[in-house]
C-alpha cells in the first residue's frame, strides 16, 4: 500500500456529465493501485529465481531473503530495465534520481522486518493510461518495492511461504479518476494489456503477476469526498469490477440509513461475492520510514533512459488505431488484443495483403480462440501460429469461394496445430469446392428434375424468390458440399427463369 493513490486523499478530474456516474445520487470516487510482478530472471535483490510458479514452498529462498546477519541487497538492473519501459508505457517520466526506503512493520512474511520500498522518490512520475474510449486516467507515480511472503492460516496456527519474499514489484498508483465499476475493470484491462506488451510482466493474474488494491469512496456531488475504503489484492478483471459493484452499493446504504463510512482495508470473498472487514487502515505515518542505508540511489542520464526505453513493441492503442481499417465490431479487437502474437500477426497480414484478408483471419482468429479466461497468463498460448504467408493463402482461398466458410473454418483449426500449407489441408480433406460449371450444371439439373424439388421449383417460377436457399442447399447436398454455392445459384436462376 502506498497512500499517495488513495481515493478521498486527493482531488479527482471528472471530465464529461456527472450525472451518468451517480448512484442514489451519490458520486462514487475510485483509486487503483496495481502490484506488477517484475519479468526479471532473479529477484530484486538476490539472485535466485523470480518465477516461483509451480515450486515447492521455501524452496527459492536465499540467505538475502532470510535477512541472515551480515547479507546485503544488490539492486536487480533488469529490474530498472523494465520500470523504465513502464513508464513509456505509462507515458510517464522517469526520474533522474530515485532511492529506496525501509517500511517498518512487524508482519512474520518478511524475515528482516522492513520492505525496501520507494517513498519519497519513486522511479516514475506522472503519466497516464488511455482506455479505448478515448478517457484519460492519470497516474501519480509508480515505485520500485519488494514484495513480502505468503501466509497460510489455518485455525490455530499459520504457516509462511517465502518463495515470493524479494520479488520485484512495480507498484502503479492511479489517480482516483474513476467513477464507475465498469471504468474500474476497463482501466485494470488495459493497465494489464500495457504491461504485457511492453513485456514488463507475465501478467499471469492467477499467479499474482499483477494484483489491484482498489480504493473506493462515495459522496454526494460538489462534496468532501468521502472516507474510503481499501479492497485488497484482487486478481481478475470480473473480482476489481464486481467488488467495486458491490462496496459502492455498502457505502451508499450505511450512509442512506445515517451511519459512518470506517477507514479500514477490507478483503474480497468470490464465493460469496462481497467484501469483508480484515484491519482498520493505516496512514503514510503509521508506519516508519527511513532511507536504506545499503542501497546507492538510482542515478540516470536522459541518454541511459532512452537506452533503457528503446525498441519499444507496438501497443494497444497503436494496435487498435491500426486495425481500424479492418471495419469490424469492437469486441472483435478486444478479442485479437488479448494474444500480443495473434495481433502481430494480424498486423503483418494487414501490411501484406490488405484489409480483406485481415479481416478474413481476424474473424477465424475470433471464431476460434477460447472464452476469456483470466487466470492465463499472456506467455501462456500453447497454439502453434501459422506464418502469416500461409494465413493470406487461406484468405485468398475464401475470397476466391475455392472453399466454403465452414470448411476455411476447418482448415484454420488444422493450420492451428501444424501450420500446413491451406491448400494440401484442404485437398487432404476433401474440401475444395467445384468450380467447373459444366459439373455442377449437371449436378443442378438432377436436382430441379427430382421429386423432393418440384413444389419449391414451381414456388420459385411464382416468384417465391426465398425458395432459392433450399434449392442451393439441395446441391450441395448433392455434390456432398463440394459445389460452389455461388455458382449454384447463378446456375439455377438461369434455368428456371
Amino acid at each position: 500500500m502506498h497512500s499517495l493513490g488513495s481515493a478521498g486523499e486527493r482531488g479527482s478530474e471528472i471530465t464529461g456529465d456527472v450525472e451518468k456516474y451517480l448512484i442514489k445520487g451519490y458520486l462514487p470516487t475510485i483509486g487503483i493501485e496495481c502490484h506488477v510482478q517484475l519479468a526479471t530472471a532473479t529477484k530484486l535483490f538476490s539472485s535466485v529465481d523470480n518465477d516461483a510458479r509451480g515450486q515447492e514452498p521455501n524452496a527459492v529462498v536465499s540467505a538475502i531473503d532470510y535477512a541472515l546477519p551480515g547479507m546485503l541487497p544488490m539492486l536487480n538492473k533488469e529490474a530498472v530495465r523494465l520500470a523504465a519501459r513502464a513508464g513509456k508505457a505509462l507515458n510517464s517520466e522517469i526520474a533522474h534520481e530515485s532511492r529506496f526506503d525501509r517500511k517498518h512493520y512487524f508482519y512474520p512474511d518478511l524475515p528482516k522486518g522492513y520492505q525496501i520500498s520507494q517513498m519519497y522518490q519513486p522511479i516514475i512520475i506522472g503519466g497516464f493510461v488511455e482506455l479505448p474510449s478515448g478517457e484519460k486516467i492519470r497516474i501519480h507515480h509508480a515505485h520500485m518495492e519488494e514484495d513480502a511472503a505468503k501466509l497460510t492460516h489455518y485455525s490455530d496456527y499459520s504457516l509462511v511461504d517465502l518463495n515470493r519474499a524479494g520479488t520485484p514489484l512495480l507498484e502503479i498508483v492511479a489517480e482516483p479518476d474513476i467513477h464507475s465499476a465498469a471504468g474500474a475493470r476497463a482501466y485494470a484491462e488495459e493497465l494489464h494489456l500495457l504491461m504485457t506488451y511492453a513485456g514488463v510482466t507475465l501478467g499471469d493474474l492467477y499467479y499474482g503477476n499483477m494484483r489491484f488494491d482498489v480504493n473506493i469512496s462515495v459522496a454526494k456531488p460538489g462534496e468532501k469526498l468521502g472516507i474510503r475504503t481499501e479492497t485488497k489484492n484482487l486478481n481478475s478483471f470480473r473480482s476489481v469490477e464486481k467488488a467495486v459493484e458491490y462496496e459502492i452499493n455498502r457505502q451508499i446504504a450505511i450512509l442512506e440509513d445515517g451511519g459512518a463510512i470506517k477507514q479500514e482495508t477490507r478483503g474480497w470473498l468470490d464465493d460469496a461475492q462481497k467484501t469483508v472487514s480484515q484491519r482498520s487502515k493505516e496512514n503514510a505515518q503509521d508506519y516508519r520510514y527511513m532511507p536504506d542505508a545499503d542501497i546507492p540511489p538510482i542515478i540516470l542520464t536522459d541518454a541511459e533512459i532512452s537506452e533503457l526505453q528503446k525498441d519499444m513493441p507496438i501497443l494497444p492503442n497503436e494496435y487498435r488505431a491500426k486495425f481500424a481499417a479492418l471495419k469490424v465490431d469492437d469486441s472483435v479487437i478486444r478479442t485479437i488484443l488479448r494474444d500480443q502474437n495473434i495481433a502481430k500477426l494480424l498486423a503483418e497480414i494487414l501490411d501484406t495483403a490488405g484489409a480483406d484478408a485481415a479481416k478474413k483471419i481476424a474473424n477465424l482468429f475470433v471464431s476460434t480462440l477460447p472464452a476469456e479466461d483470466e487466470e492465463a497468463g499472456a506467455d501462456d498460448d500453447a497454439t502453434n501460429l501459422p506464418v502469416a504467408q500461409n494465413l493470406i493463402k487461406l484468405a485468398s482461398m475464401l475470397d476466391q469461394n475455392e472453399i466454403s466458410s465452414t470448411a476455411g473454418k476447418e482448415i484454420f483449426i488444422a493450420m492451428l496445430g501444424h501450420d500446413d500449407d491451406p491448400r494440401k489441408i484442404a485437398e487432404t480433406k476433401n474440401l475444395l469446392q467445384v468450380s467447373d460449371e459444366s459439373a455442377i450444371s449437371a449436378i443442378v439439373d438432377e436436382v430441379l428434375n427430382s421429386p423432393e424439388c418440384a413444389k419449391a421449383v414451381a414456388d420459385f417460377r411464382s416468384g417465391e424468390e426465398k425458395v432459392i436457399g433450399f434449392l442451393v442447399g439441395q446441391v450441395m447436398k448433392a455434390s456432398k458440399g463440394q459445389a460452389n454455392p455461388a455458382l449454384a445459384q447463378k446456375l439455377i436462376r438461369e434455368k428456371l427463369q
